[in-house]
């Protein structure tokens, strides 16, 4: 069916436009961390809060106030679990995936790049993009826990200081890389 009536667009405008406005208020309210680059846990919340926002917009079904409510109890359980992670690591550990060694001094990581399902072709790519042109010029290329490439390690420094430290892989007492989680 084309078109209904006027009432119906008439509610699917207000709804759609109160909806809106009242996602983005709660968006400010939870803070950067709501909309940063998006791990699983990000993307799953982005996602419910779409399905809800479109649900309050075209469903004459579900009452405003109890779509206003999903969206609120989304943004909420999403503040309160990143909240939780910055308290406890264990679960950081639990939401947070970590991120991986795919090259270290020169040499790729198979085993990690097969686990992560990562090629050769996507870690030099990496590199030439941070403007190195050779393997053997950074110390070490990270999948970031979000899923981009956005660390490559220039150069080795000490390990109390090493940005590597929360990385699979990489043991800073003695600057090895292992194979296993």
């Amino acid at each position: 069916m084309f078109f209904d009536d006027w009432s119906g667009i008439g509610r699917v405008l207000i709804a759609t436009l109160v909806a809106y406005m009242a996602l983005i208020f709660l968006l400010q309210l939870s803070g950067k961390r709501t909309l940063a680059k998006m791990t699983a846990f990000d993307f799953v919340v982005t996602i419910a809060v779409g399905s809800v926002l479109a649900n309050i917009a075209l469903s004459k079904s579900t009452p405003f106030m109890e779509g206003i409510t999903a969206l609120m109890v989304l943004i909420g359980a999403q503040y309160f679990i990143s909240s939780m992670c910055v308290k406890s690591k264990k679960i950081e550990y639990l939401v947070k995936p970590k991120p991986t060694l795919l090259l270290y001094q020169g040499q790729f990581l198979q085993e990690a790049m097969r686990r992560e399902r990562v090629t050769e072709a996507d870690v030099l790519l990496a590199l030439r993009q941070w403007g190195h042109s050779s393997v053997k010029d950074v110390e070490a290329v990270i999948l970031e826990a979000d899923g981009s490439f956005n660390t490559v390690v220039s150069e080795t420094i000490p390990e109390s200081e090493s940005a590597l430290r929360n990385v699979h892989n990489y043991r800073p007492e003695d600057h090895e890389v292992i194979s296993q989680y």
